[in-house]
């Protein structure tokens, strides 16, 4: 790997394990809020895990790896379970994207270490 594509895989895993965390927060406080509530939110938070998925196109085209796809896939999951009422089941698929993410960030920053850029 070199290290631009190391560096922006970095910064782009970083970035989007902070966004899957608040997705997960965000899902955790829609399913506290009483039913009335629940539409608008759920609609907010599918723009918003939507941009998240837009941070993990942008990573794939700028530092290629196999498995942003996979994330990609879990984070596409999340978002039917979203659309589809059932709420309860995103954070699992958003977990496992989170899981998916984190490995990448690792594998990128001991590269830039190695590298002694980091």
């Amino acid at each position: 790997m070199n290290s631009r594509s190391a560096i922006i895989g970095f910064s782009q895993s970083e970035k989007i394990k902070a966004g899957l965390i608040w997705a997960n927060q965000f899902v955790e406080t829609i399913l506290g809020m009483p039913q009335q509530d629940r539409n608008g939110a759920e609609k907010a938070l599918a723009v918003f895990i939507g941009m998240v998925a837009s941070e993990i196109h942008v990573a794939q085209k700028m530092s290629p790896d196999d498995r942003w796809p996979d994330a990609l896939q879990h984070v596409d999951r999340a978002m039917v379970m979203i659309r589809s009422s059932v709420l309860q089941e995103a954070p699992f698929h958003l977990s496992k994207a989170l899981t998916v993410i984190t490995s990448i960030g690792h594998e990128t920053m001991t590269d830039l270490v190695d590298k002694k850029l980091l």
